[in-house]
């Protein structure tokens, strides 16, 4: 082997070295950035009719086990989505009190009915009493005043959400045209040859990041684009066609929605165009049912499921605590007309009963004279409303006087989840311990899903992550690489130096 041989192959193993010191300060400078894969140096023996001729340098790759992130993918998802419904419904459980706790400790509906209860029974031993009637009217206040509460918190979360699916449908798209941008680079790049790892790891964090706004899957073509999917198969472009005049990454393309004010009558999809609220459109056609898991699809089933049907729970509540107490000869509970409430299941208030529990109070002429809670001083009317109002007989809690329980809300497609003909103490009950164990399954599906995403991100960052003290391993030996073919070349130019002097 001559010295021209010898300078060439010493010179290739320093651009090789040169190019793996590349790779590994990319690696390490990216040690924390969201799904960045580690990246391998391919540097390969290179030789001349079996004779070695020095080092090849190849394209980089990338050390990623696609099923291991499909799964983290799947999780962050699932964990966004838990977080998103977990924090919404703290709220709620502010305001309902705790079950568990001491009667008449907690500000729950069953203990505040048990006050009214009470009062009803001191009233009977003392019907001429003006304190007692006053406290009756005063612990009736508080019980409306809690369900207006609720309710109010109900449509607040309902605007929260859907607030939020507004942002969160900006950010997928530019999650989407992320990826479609990168997609076209990666593309162009892979028929020339050269080297994709970079672009496809920046790929891979928008990906990351999509996957924590709604349930997707990824396959990548031979071509090296990124086809994205919904949970239920329904494709999401990542870019436009060339005429359509719309530059990426953008966040106004390909979904589409708008904002909106959610009260209790507004539903998705709405009964009325006064009612409905706006859709997730992609090119005109509304898949706001096939967005599912993520932040994105969290609120979507708080803003059209979790609280219209808690709405539809307290409202058939209300509507059963006013028409009780109605049909025992007290109209105690009126809707905010001042009147016993409509029966309407399918309609807002003051037709009907949707929303009826936040404009629910207290007769505001028995409040202006309490006397008609004992008229004439007789115990008659408030032992009723404690036998028959109050009461768990048969003839008390169905028929007509049993809750609504189906064909609730604006779309009729709602209902309690518990029986109709429980007493109006254990309706109460009942209705915060359904609501409170859905902000508890939440909670501890939360914990689980965690845990599991924990796991896997564990998995992903042995196979895939980058390991800074192996990284810095591969530094010392390269450098070791490096010096010593930089030693070759200082000898070999020395050799041609002594050779020119020789000659010479």
């Amino acid at each position: 082997m001559d010295l021209n041989s010898s300078l060439s192959i010493a010179t290739s193993g320093l651009e090789a070295t040169q190019y793996a010191l590349g790779v590994v300060s990319q690696n390490v400078s990216n040690a924390s950035t969201t799904g960045y894969v580690e990246e391998i140096s391919q540097v390969s023996s290179r030789d001349s009719a079996g004779v070695g001729s020095g080092v090849s340098i190849g394209l980089t790759t990338r050390n990623v086990n696609n099923a291991l992130m499909a799964g983290l993918y799947t999780q962050n998802a699932s964990v966004a989505a838990l977080t998103a419904t977990s924090d919404s419904l703290s709220s709620i459980t502010a305001l309902q009190g705790s079950t568990s706790a001491t009667s008449g400790s907690s500000n729950t509906l069953s203990d505040l009915l048990g006050n009214i209860s009470n009062d009803f029974t001191a009233l009977v031993s003392n019907p001429t009493s003006d304190t007692e009637r006053s406290t009756v009217i005063s612990d009736a206040q508080t019980l409306t005043s809690t369900i207006n509460s609720l309710s109010n918190e109900y449509q607040t979360q309902r605007q929260n959400a859907q607030d939020t699916i507004v942002t969160a449908v900006s950010d997928v798209n530019t999650d989407l045209t992320t990826i479609g941008a990168l997609s076209q680079q990666i593309m162009k790049l892979k028929v020339t040859g050269a080297s994709v790892a970079d672009l496809e790891n920046q790929r891979a964090s928008a990906m990351s990041d999509l996957s924590s706004k709604i349930s997707v899957t990824f396959t990548e073509t031979s071509t090296g684009d990124m086809l994205v999917k919904t949970a239920d198969g329904t494709e999401l472009p990542t870019q436009p066609s060339s005429s359509s005049g719309v530059t990426i990454p953008t966040s106004t393309w390909p979904l589409s929605t708008e904002s909106a004010s959610v009260d209790a009558t507004s539903s998705y999809p709405g009964t009325t165009s006064g009612s409905a609220i706006p859709g997730i459109e992609l090119n005109g056609t509304d898949i706001t049912t096939s967005l599912t898991g993520g932040t994105l699809g969290a609120n979507i089933q708080l803003r059209d499921s979790v609280y219209p049907t808690m709405q539809a729970q307290l409202d058939s509540f209300s509507y059963t605590l006013a028409n009780r107490f109605n049909a025992a000869g007290l109209t105690l509970f009126t809707d905010g007309t001042g009147s016993m409430p409509s029966s309407s299941t399918t309609t807002g208030t003051p037709d009907g009963i949707v929303g009826l529990a936040s404009t629910l109070e207290v007769n505001p002429d028995i409040v202006s004279d309490t006397s008609q809670l004992s008229p004439n001083g007789s115990t008659t009317l408030a032992s009723t409303v404690l036998s028959s109002a109050l009461g768990s007989a048969t003839n008390d809690v169905s028929g007509t006087l049993s809750a609504p329980s189906s064909g609730l809300g604006m779309t009729g497609t709602l209902s309690t989840g518990y029986s109709s003909t429980l007493s109006l103490a254990n309706l109460a009950t009942t209705l915060t311990s359904a609501q409170a164990q859905v902000a508890s399954t939440a909670s501890s599906s939360l914990t689980t899903a965690t845990s599991v995403q924990t796991s896997l991100s564990t998995q992903v960052s042995n196979v895939s992550g980058v390991n800074v003290d192996d990284e810095m391993s591969k530094i010392v030996a390269l450098q070791n690489a490096y010096t010593a073919n930089a030693k070759i070349v200082t000898t070999v130019q020395s050799m041609f130096t002594a050779l020119l002097d020789a000659i010479n």
